[in-house]
């Protein structure tokens, strides 16, 4: 079974715009679908015009022991509370938009004059972030590339660096249990061991599916998670990451006993 339940567009950090991913995943054909943009889900509407299918879902920023931990929500509720969770997701987009403001006034005391307002602007809606101020240094001419931008003031903990108000998971999963979706753990392989000890803490609490099928994932890694998935009766999700490039495609295959699972947990079976 083609799965695509893990892909952006440049309604957060894709290049691609809504319009592609739809013409792609028309091609690819999918089962299941979800575009999951970074702390919004703006751009569903959109896809679901192509792709009446589409689950609306979002990638959630969350925080522990302060790292950033990325949960996958999925929308499977279809009776409109999810009105009540793009409310917190707007409070998130605001802080973001404060964030970089702040972000700018920092430059200014280390001599670099930025004026966010266009960026912005010129969102009209988008998550913004980080990598838009480093957009703008490049185009200002102030650094040669984005990574130099990272590199001397925007890393974390950098002299322009402000830390983003974050949910915690346990907050972040509480919002999903109100709204009636689901959350699934992405790309677990980036917190090491850390991820286990996160899915064993919070699997009770709503974080009860985890991204085993991920687009780069060797046998090996997804074997681990899969294990993992069955030890606590988590349901195994996946997806590609997909955030534009033009020589990958979308979707992961998953064998057809996972996905009759997949369909079950939302809601689709």
């Amino acid at each position: 079974m083609l799965i695509e339940l893990h892909c952006h567009s440049t309604w957060s950090d894709g290049s691609a715009a809504v319009a592609e991913v739809a013409t792609r995943a028309q091609a690819a054909a999918p089962t299941l679908m979800a575009l999951t943009d970074h702390d919004t889900s703006a751009g569903h509407a959109e896809l679901a015009t192509t792709i009446p299918g589409a689950i609306r879902a979002c990638e959630l920023t969350c925080v522990e022991d302060r790292r950033a931990v990325h949960v996958l929500v999925y929308d499977v509720a279809a009776d409109g509370r999810w009105g009540e969770f793009e409310a917190l997701l707007a409070a998130q987009a605001a802080a973001r938009r404060d964030r970089l403001r702040a972000i700018a006034a920092r430059l200014f005391h280390q001599g670099v004059v930025l004026d966010v307002e266009p960026i912005l602007a010129k969102a009209d809606g988008r998550v913004v972030g980080r990598p838009d101020v480093a957009k703008a240094l490049v185009a200002q001419g102030v650094v040669a590339t984005r990574d130099e931008a990272f590199d001397r003031w925007l890393h974390d903990g950098g002299a322009a660096d402000v830390p983003l108000a974050r949910l915690s998971i346990a907050d972040g999963l509480a919002a999903v249990r109100a709204v009636g979706a689901r959350a699934s753990l992405a790309h677990p392989h980036q917190h090491g061991d850390k991820g286990k000890k996160l899915l064993r803490r919070f699997h009770k609490e709503g974080l009860d599916g985890v991204e085993a099928y991920y687009g780069r994932y060797d046998a090996a890694e997804r074997d681990r998670w899969l294990r993992l998935a069955d030890e606590l009766k988590l349901t195994a999700t996946g997806g590609s990451d997909w955030h534009g490039e033009p020589t990958a495609g979308l979707g992961v295959e998953i064998p057809d006993a996972r996905g009759q699972a997949l369909l079950a947990w939302l809601g689709r079976a």
